[in-house]
């Protein structure tokens, strides 16, 4: 692994003001893969610089890119961690397959992060509900037109320091249930984490968010009647006393935050199904006064309440528009094994120093 550090540190931002995906740290993790020299070349670790693409790369046409999301910590104690790193690259090795990409040497990758983690640690913040983001990216680099896989590609990692997700913090979101516009379907990328799946969602996200909404919550493409998942998070219902999120189909992301979740409140002893929710059954439960909860899942909010579900013309407002107790216990709980408040019985979290 070759290291070049900058000669030109960049000035920090104020931490207390961070928001989201706005500031980036002095290094970050280059690879190439070129399939005349054999694949992967050496991981280096350079000052954060601009990547120069010829206007013919392969992704800037057929969107052949991929990417993921982790977060980095600082404990009480100064040692940095991270939480299911391990899972971040395999989850990424899969999105790799189903776009003909090659597959990640994952643990030279992570010891590489590693390293970059600890020459950028000054970055990672420490206040409550801030973290250093994670963004490994993999996208095509041939320089040739044409609807076929790229020969070589460019992997990199870049950090962020960033607060909380959405600009009001832990106060619930109001979600819009889109009945037109699709995000994916079964056979499609939809549990791939690649570009285009983002680029489908961004028609209805923007008409959401000039209707007042934070987000979209989409249904499956074939019958337009199932929940599927919001564009940033998984999501989950508390519906009598019972958690229930939607299953995993081929369409929806396999969240690494909705996994952990799903452990943690089995082994809380909350009853947890992993099925298919229908409209019309949240719309049902809403009327009986039996749709407790909502809220969703993911490394970017971690978990976020929802206080506001809107299909076409019914608004259901959950929990009075606050925070439900499943919610914040999961918060709670998640948080804590990833900062170090709670000790890590599972083995999710690995120290970097």
């Amino acid at each position: 692994m070759k290291i070049t550090l900058t000669k030109t540190p960049k000035t920090k931002p104020d931490f207390s003001k961070l928001g989201f995906g706005k500031y980036f740290t002095d290094h970050m993790i280059v690879m190439d893969y070129i399939a005349d020299k054999g694949g992967w070349q050496e991981i280096e670790i350079i000052p954060y610089e601009d990547f120069k693409l010829e206007p013919s790369t392969t992704v800037l046409h057929y969107a052949q890119g991929i990417f993921e999301g982790g977060k980095a910590y600082r404990t009480d104690d100064g040692k940095i961690t991270v939480f299911r790193t391990d899972e971040n690259f395999a989850r990424m090795n899969k999105s790799a397959a189903r776009l003909c990409m090659p597959q990640l040497p994952t643990e030279d990758v992570i010891s590489a992060l590693f390293e970059l983690l600890k020459i950028d640690a000054e970055w990672i913040p420490t206040a409550p509900g801030t973290a250093l983001y994670i963004r490994p990216t993999m996208i095509g680099t041939d320089n040739a037109l044409g609807v076929h896989a790229s020969h070589d590609y460019k992997f990199f990692i870049i950090l962020s320091p960033v607060g909380a997700y959405y600009a009001h913090g832990l106060a619930p979101t109001k979600i819009y249930i889109e009945d037109f516009y699709v995000r994916a379907a079964i056979g499609g990328t939809g549990e791939a984490k690649c570009m285009g799946n983002y680029a489908a969602s961004l028609k209805a996200g923007e008409t959401a968010k000039q209707r007042g909404f934070d987000q979209v919550l989409w249904l499956d493409a074939a019958e337009k009647k199932y929940v599927e998942e919001v564009g940033s998070m998984n999501m989950f219902f508390v519906i009598d006393g019972v958690v229930v999120t939607p299953s995993l189909n081929g369409s929806i992301l396999p969240g690494i935050t909705r996994k952990s979740a799903i452990q943690v409140l089995k082994d809380a002893g909350y009853k947890v199904e992993e099925r298919r929710v229908s409209v019309d059954e949240l719309i049902a439960a809403y009327a009986a006064g039996k749709l407790e909860e909502a809220f969703g899942t993911g490394t970017a909010a971690v978990i976020s309440p929802v206080g506001q579900i809107s299909y076409k013309d019914k608004d259901m407002i959950i929990n009075g528009n606050e925070m439900g107790e499943v919610t914040k216990f999961l918060y709670d709980r998640i948080t804590g094994i990833q900062t170090g408040r709670y000790a890590d019985k599972y083995g999710w979290v690995r120290k970097v120093n």
